[in-house]
């Protein structure tokens, strides 16, 4: 047999001998299988909710009974994302951001109904789900098992006899690094399992499988790690300690010293600033409950002179309405110039985050493994947008109706007289306008295509250890 598969098998021997390896082993996987089965209840118990609020939301405007059209404006409605089905792994940002959105004229709702609230880019830390019991307690585990697989051979004195016996030292770390990385693959049975449901339920096999690639590549850095710390230490303990504080540093300081970096190189504007800003520019436009506001006297003069006609009230379409439809074309389009500047320096901290990705390939992994799944910025982002163009279409289909089915003179004195104000109502089937939303992850293709940043940085990561291993490879001296 090769050497290096004999020390590897060696290594094996003692893990299952050990007790304590054994116990601690068969705990984190009852961990990471008690987290991936709640995970995935909690993600198909909300999904399975969200549909049927969906339906429900949807049957609830459709059942609205005769009214004033802008009274469906301000009635609103709720739309939900549907979750991918790699997001029972890592719900990555939908703990922060929330699934729904009220969408209503005149204002665009943030999302809602999240577990947490928090930042939507910069928050790793809010539930342990399964895709974070990867990330932060796996390599702690490869440290735990492998800190002191040289360093021991070399404090018992075995590390000069295995040396002298035609076992090169090229053989002996390799076979250590094969039994180390072995153990962690061992590991990534509850992905793999996550995985093949998610494959039953739709989520593409090219995905999944980059995934897994994605985690092994990561397993595969802590282990060269954990291996060329164990080369370099002369005590055990020594072993122990430094790599104790390279996982610290990597996934818990390094992580929260970048965010609060990106913070001051891309500061977002306070919620409280930016509500006064875009207040006061909203009140520029106008006032469109008041067709009598200054800012709509040009829209008035020219209805008229385009119809030849003296008074609004003898427009072929009711004023009133035109300038609910001028008011939130020009309103929405404010409105997504905040959105979408909110939205780009979003984007901009996700970005210089990921830089940071040199120093802690923690960054890295969850990066790629948030976008696989379909659960990351891009995606919320994404979901922002479909919703504020399904609001804008269907408050303007209502106002469109505003326009067209009432007269300006019923709906100017519909408070005071009843008459006026029940022909102001109009039938329920016109609440057609309100189109059914779905809303679905980025395609496999986009989603593959966005990780490679993320990826090359954890292949960068492993490929450099390997060349430093290497290089320790020639310098072993017992």
């Amino acid at each position: 047999m090769n050497s290096t598969l004999i020390i590897a098998k060696e290594e094996w021997r003692l893990w299952v001998r050990s007790s304590v390896v054994r116990t601690a082993a068969l705990l984190f996987l009852a961990l990471l299988l008690a987290t991936s089965a709640a995970t995935t209840v909690s993600v198909l118990e909300a999904h399975h909710e969200r549909s049927h609020h969906q339906v429900e939301a949807e049957q609830q405007f459709y059942d609205q009974p005769a009214r004033h059209p802008h009274r469906m404006v301000h009635y609103g409605h709720y739309v939900y994302r549907t979750p991918s089905p790699l997001s029972v792994f890592d719900p990555g940002l939908d703990t922060l951001t929330g699934q729904t959105l009220f969408l209503e004229g005149h204002r665009q709702n943030s999302a809602a109904f999240a577990d947490s609230s928090a930042s939507a880019e910069l928050g790793p830390f809010a539930n342990l789900t399964p895709a974070f019991a990867y990330q932060l307690f796996v390599p702690l585990i490869i440290v735990l098992l492998g800190h002191n697989a040289v360093v021991r051979e070399r404090a018992a004195a075995t590390l000069p006899l295995l040396l002298s016996q035609n076992v090169s030292a090229a053989s002996l770390l390799g076979g250590k690094l094969l039994a180390l990385f072995s153990a962690a693959c061992v590991l990534l049975f509850p992905l793999a399992l996550t995985g093949t449901v998610a494959i039953i339920n739709g989520e593409s096999l090219r995905v999944v499988s980059m995934l897994l690639v994605t985690y092994l590549i990561y397993l595969g850095i802590w282990s060269l790690l954990t291996l060329i710390v164990s080369t370099i230490s002369s005590r055990q303990s020594h072993a122990l300690i430094t790599l104790i504080a390279l996982w610290l540093a990597t996934t818990l300081l390094l992580p929260s010293l970048a965010v609060s970096q990106v913070g001051q190189k891309a500061p977002a504007v306070g919620h409280i600033k930016s509500n006064l800003l875009m207040t006061a520019k909203l009140r520029e436009l106008g006032d469109s409950h008041n067709v009598n506001d200054p800012a709509f006297q040009r829209l008035r003069d020219k209805l008229l002179e385009d119809n030849g006609v003296e008074a609004v009230e003898d427009l072929p379409v009711n004023f009133r309405g035109i300038v609910s439809e001028y008011g939130e074309q020009k309103q929405t389009k404010l409105l997504n110039q905040f959105s979408e500047a909110r939205m780009r320096n979003e984007a901009l901290q996700s970005g210089l985050l990921l830089n940071y990705g040199w120093v802690s390939p923690f960054l890295s992994v969850m990066e790629a493994s948030r976008v696989l799944a379909g659960s990351d910025l891009r995606n919320h982002h994404a979901f922002l947008r479909k919703a504020e163009h399904a609001r804008y279409e269907f408050v303007q289909g209502l106002n469109r109706l505003h326009a067209e089915k009432l007269t300006f003179a019923d709906d100017i004195k519909r408070s005071s007289d009843p008459a006026a104000e029940q022909r102001t109502r109009i039938a329920s089937e016109n609440w057609r306008v309100l189109q059914r939303f779905d809303f679905s992850p980025m395609t496999p293709e986009v989603r593959m295509r966005n990780t490679w940043s993320a990826f090359a940085l954890l292949v960068a990561w492993l490929l450099v250890l390997l060349v430093v291993l290497t290089v320790l490879s020639q310098k072993v001296r017992p």
